[in-house]
């Protein structure tokens, strides 16, 4: 498989599928399989070999939770949501969710694309993987901040707004693993920077909020960071927060 669409499995039974630098995490429990974003359209192929390797079919996948509404994190959904799975995600993202372009960032796309150009590879990975023609979903607003998701993993939803409205991570408590969306990411999309930080103003709604949410992600007892871009940071969160702090707005 090429470097522009890997899968790794980052943890026992967490499996990491990133297509043009946006990541989604395949979730196996006992109790079935979730994924935890939906990626982009062109991701649907690798799910599928993944689920082959696991002998598994896109109809044995009990849900998608979205972290958030974007159309890089939903991609996919509306597909696995015909096999017959729940999506959920915070109700201050449900609408974004349906239409996953309807949102505006703290700065202008462009001028600050034409500004930071290491940006522009990975955005048009995105593009040619289908990032332009990404279809909403349906969700269910039924993740409520510090409460576990009812789905395979019980992960705790941890409401961390900023980067939008209803953005949540999740924490798998048992396994010490926190999927932080783009809540805190280890590569930006938008400038090509890598380490850990929060994305940039041409892609978040609120850069000062998103800052303040990562006290949330401090707090939780993670020793493995699964981000929604780059790669994981293995370590505390408190620390990889720290680093994120250091760096600030952008």
């Amino acid at each position: 498989m090429s470097a522009m669409r890997s899968i790794t499995e980052v943890a026992p039974d967490f499996f990491r599928l990133c297509v043009a630098d946006a990541n989604c995490y395949l979730v196996r429990t006992a109790g079935g399989l979730t994924l935890v974003d939906a990626g982009l359209p062109a991701t649907r192929g690798v799910l599928r070999s993944l689920l082959t390797h696991l002998g598994a079919r896109e109809a044995d996948i009990d849900a998608v939770v979205l972290t958030h509404g974007h159309f890089d994190h939903v991609g996919v959904a509306r597909h696995i949501r015909a096999e017959g799975a729940r999506v959920l995600v915070h109700s201050r993202d449900a609408q974004l969710a349906r239409h996953p372009y309807s949102y505006r960032p703290a700065t202008p796309r462009v001028p600050y694309l034409l500004s930071h150009p290491r940006g522009l590879p990975t955005i048009t990975r995105m593009a040619l993987a289908g990032a332009l023609g990404v279809r909403g979903v349906e969700a269910i607003g039924r993740v409520h901040h510090g409460h576990p998701v009812d789905v395979p993993g019980s992960p705790v939803a941890l409401w961390t707004p900023g980067h939008t409205g209803g953005h949540c991570a999740y924490f798998f408590e048992e396994a010490g693993v926190l999927l932080t969306g783009d809540a805190l990411v280890t590569l930006d999309p938008y400038t090509g920077e890598e380490g850990p930080q929060i994305v940039a103003s041409a892609a978040t709604a609120d850069t000062d909020e998103a800052i303040r949410s990562l006290d949330v992600l401090a707090e939780t007892s993670a020793e493995l960071i699964l981000p929604g871009h780059g790669r994981s940071f293995r370590g505390r969160a408190a620390t990889a927060v720290d680093l994120a702090r250091q760096r600030g707005p952008h």
